[in-house]
């Protein structure tokens, strides 16, 4: 990442170039940069390098602790120096910029009531200047990154018909793809919609699957993925009856698969590679699967690779990580026992243990080391390889003051975390 530490004249230009004014296009820079959900390619991987190898006894540096985020669970997004998050407060659901330097506030824009705590995380579009968040109950909004000024809002209920699979709310990330922004309302006739980022105007809508499917109907809690599987640009999405697959370009519907599927709730994100599908969910009926996307005259099949029950491997929730050919993950119901998969074989190459901390894991992987935040607020700094489970490194955060659930972010050689009202950055740089 940048350096964080510019000049008054770099951070003028910047403000300059992405502010009130009609913005210059200068791309998604991805060097350093997570500036939406699982970071620069959606796959949980920071670019940062030159990272500890390991970590003091009471943990890395701690360069600040602010409060002031208000209630939730969103992770953050981080961008020219700003991140961004969401919060309940005062009765309103905030999008949230802070300085990434200090923690000091930047805006908060209040732009819904808050029925229930957030757990989106926001997306942010250097070209457009624009970033984009989703209320639990919904609401979409559009704000100026700069100003937090809002542009446009829609309401997934009251615009699409959208419907959740279950009952804690909306979770997923808007993506953005070129002028397009995509996400789920979850409606029969909208499971999947494409907009218009700059005015939110509808620009396709692609229906549910049909069927006696399992699962659930509505959306579940997993974020779009783009795959070019079969030579075919296509939007991958988790929701209530599994595995979807979109068209780009127009919406169509080119393909399902349910048998990962519970009639819980489908959460984790899932992972794209060549003309291959990882998916997992957890709870008492889910489970893990390798799909494979070919073309079969015009249309496009998929076939079951392997399938694992939830009992031999689930990702409950916590995100799951490719680096090369493994899969890192933790595996259980309520549980982030850390797991290396072959993900051609779907064989689990260490043995089941307990890890560093207790109840899920929210993972990511930077500089050839995995980031593991268990449920009960312990850090765990683990290396990403096959041959053998090895812990280099734990500590216990500041603070619990909720389930440890915001998946970590590495940017610009610090940890961050949020922890509901609370806001850590560590010094993880060599």
């Amino acid at each position: 990442m940048r350096s964080l530490v510019r000049s008054s004249a770099r951070l003028l230009l910047i403000s300059t170039v992405v502010g009130l004014c009609a913005p210059q296009s200068h791309g998604q820079d991805k060097s350093g940069q997570w500036f939406q959900w699982r970071g620069p390619n959606r796959d949980g991987i920071s670019l940062e390098k030159g990272l500890l190898n390991a970590w003091p006894e009471d943990g890395p540096k701690l360069d600040y602790r602010v409060k002031g985020l208000g209630s939730g669970m969103s992770s953050l997004a981080v961008g020219e120096g700003k991140l961004l998050t969401m919060g309940a407060r005062d009765g309103k659901i905030h999008l949230i910029c802070r300085q990434q330097a200090n923690g000091e506030l930047v805006w908060s824009t209040p732009f819904t009531d808050a029925k229930s705590d957030p757990t989106c995380s926001p997306t942010i579009d250097l070209e457009s200047g624009l970033v984009f968040a989703l209320s639990n109950d919904g609401v979409l909004v559009c704000c100026q990154f700069e100003s937090g000024d809002v542009v446009w809002k829609k309401d997934f209920g009251n615009d699409f018909g959208g419907k959740m699979e279950s009952g804690w709310g909306y979770s997923e990330s808007p993506l953005v793809d070129g002028d397009k922004l995509i996400c789920t309302p979850g409606a029969q006739d909208a499971m999947v919609v494409s907009l218009n980022k700059a005015s939110g105007e509808l620009v396709w809508k692609g229906r549910a699957p049909e069927g006696n499917l399992r699962g659930n109907d509505g959306a579940g809690y997993a974020s779009v993925v783009i795959s070019r599987a079969a030579g075919v640009k296509q939007y991958i999405q988790l929701i209530g009856h599994g595995v979807v697959s979109y068209d780009a370009e127009s919406g169509e519907l080119l393909w399902n698969y349910d048998r990962v599927a519970n009639r819980t709730a489908n959460i984790p994100t899932p992972i794209v590679k060549e003309n291959y599908v990882f998916c997992s969910t957890g709870y008492d009926d889910g489970g893990t699967a390798l799909l494979e996307i070919s073309k079969k005259g015009k249309k496009l099949a998929v076939k079951e690779v392997y399938y694992k029950t939830n009992r031999e491997l689930q990702n409950h929730h916590g995100g799951m990580i490719m680096i090369g050919n493994y899969v890192y993950m933790g595996h259980g119901h309520n549980n982030g026992f850390p797991a290396c998969v072959e993900w051609k074989t779907g064989k689990n190459l260490w043995e089941k243990s307990r890890g560093a901390g207790s109840g899920s894991a929210a993972i990511i992987a930077a500089d050839g080391k995995l980031y593991f935040r268990y449920q009960d607020s312990t850090m765990a700094l683990i290396n990403a390889k096959p041959g053998k489970y090895e812990l280099i490194s734990q500590f216990k955060l500041p603070s619990h003051n909720g389930e440890s659930w915001p998946h970590p972010v590495v940017a610009g050689g610090k940890l961050l975390i949020r922890d509901q009202d609370e806001l850590f950055c560590f010094d993880i740089g060599k």
